[in-house]
């Protein structure tokens, strides 16, 4: 079974940085993509940065040229930079894979709160 563990997340003054790191566990197939989607309260989760399996990222809009998305892929993690953070970056933070093992599969981890004070 395909496990998530993220850390990082937690309570930072708006300008000031974070990185969340996330681990994949259980891998028997080969992972796709990884990346990072957040949920604000009263919003709905969308993407913030992702990365594939050939180094291609995406980012949304608003993130970028502040985070900044990498991953080990020998060691199944990805990681996500995040600078000049804002108060509207405030949300829960979960890490989420995409997993070939016969089929696709996708994955999410628990979730960490970052929070930006301004």
């Amino acid at each position: 079974q395909v496990q998530l563990v993220e850390s990082g997340g937690g309570l930072v003054q708006a300008g000031g940085s974070l990185r969340l790191s996330c681990a994949a566990s259980g891998i028997i197939g080969s992972i796709d993509a990884m990346g990072w989607y957040r949920q604000a309260p009263g919003k709905q989760r969308e993407l913030v940065a992702i990365i594939s399996s050939g180094g291609t990222t995406n980012y949304a809009d608003s993130v970028k040229g502040r985070f900044t998305i990498s991953r080990d892929s020998a060691k199944n993690t990805v990681s996500l930079q995040m600078n000049s953070l804002k108060p509207e970056d405030t949300a829960v933070y979960y890490c989420y894979v995409r997993v070939f093992q016969g089929r696709y599969l996708e994955v999410w981890g628990q979730g960490t709160l970052v929070s930006v004070s301004s």
